[in-house]
């Protein structure tokens, strides 16, 4: 069981970068305070690992045969990776990183399933385009119909405070559905857990990660890329929490942190684009690109030293 570490390590990391996914809007226009929000992050990321966790998992699984000890190198490399690329407060993708690690492990030995990983490379493509799509056209259209029902500045102030707390409860089931499968799938695989155990086991983690170490990330994404407004912040939560729930239906763990990016330029793009810090955004998709080849690489040297060891 001491193997399973590299998967709750991973678990922590995820938390700690993807919990600024969920509720990092809210928490930079003040809406929500940082504490309680990582709270309700960790238990709802814990009840949507347990409820629909389950089905990104066997996807996950299937990608590449493993056994204890590739299952142990893959998620501790992408795990590495994860990190590197926290602490230096960019929001990237653990599916990416794994994935990465997971291409390594199958390129040097049983080979990779190619249908899934087209699957997911496509799903990749298009989770930060849709959450794009759906915040801009959430906004157009929950906008006129907020501007004409809602006069009053503190019938206003309750809107908003009520979606953001709604939205990020909503997004933190969607992150433990979508995403525990990266934690904890390729020891299910190994015949290590359970797919029930693999979603207890990578929801607390998560939920530690979110509670723990998670404020770097979240000013990045609910400051850094776009000044929004309490309204536009919280379309931009709807539109990543609808995106990641939808692909969690489908079976493919996604970015959260390309869903929010998407969802944030996206109503960024509403008011023509002006208001994107595009630096910010550039420095985003370079942690986008180096994520899955440093985990590639990581886990491709990790495997060379352990068989030449052992």
């Amino acid at each position: 069981m001491f193997r399973l570490l590299s998967g709750v390590y991973l678990g922590w990391g995820l938390g700690a970068n993807d919990a600024a996914n969920v509720f990092g809007t809210a928490v930079a226009t003040r809406v929500v305070p940082y504490r309680r929000a990582v709270l309700l992050t960790s238990l709802f990321v814990l009840i949507g690992a347990l409820v629909q966790g389950s089905r990104g998992m066997h996807t996950i699984g299937a990608l590449a045969d493993m056994d204890i000890n590739t299952a142990f190198i893959s998620a501790l490399a992408a795990a590495l990776t994860i990190n590197a690329l926290t602490f230096l407060s960019i929001p990237v993708s653990t599916s990416q990183a794994l994935v990465g690690a997971i291409l390594a492990v199958g390129l040097t030995g049983s080979g990779v399933q190619s249908g899934i990983l087209i699957k997911v490379l496509v799903s990749w493509i298009a989770s930060p385009l849709a959450a794009a799509l759906v915040s801009y056209f959430l906004y157009r259209t929950l906008g006129s119909f907020i501007e004409v029902r809602v006069s009053s500045i503190s019938l206003w102030s309750t809107v908003m405070k009520s979606g953001y707390y709604l939205a990020g409860i909503y997004g933190a089931y969607a992150l433990g559905a979508n995403n525990v499968a990266n934690t904890t799938a390729v020891f299910m695989d190994a015949g290590m857990v359970s797919p029930l155990q693999g979603a207890l086991i990578g929801g607390i983690a998560i939920g530690i990660g979110a509670l723990t170490y998670s404020r770097r990330v979240m000013r990045t994404v609910g400051r850094d890329i776009t000044r929004m407004s309490e309204f536009a912040g919280l379309v931009a939560i709807l539109g990543q929490d609808i995106t990641v729930h939808f692909f969690s239906w489908v079976g493919v763990p996604v970015s959260t942190s390309q869903a929010i990016v998407g969802a944030v330029m996206g109503v960024g793009l509403v008011k023509s684009g002006r208001s994107i810090n595009y630096k910010v955004v550039i420095k985003i998709l370079l942690g986008w690109l180096c994520t899955p080849t440093a985990a590639f690489i990581l886990a491709f040297f990790m495997l060379k030293l352990y068989r030449t060891i052992f």
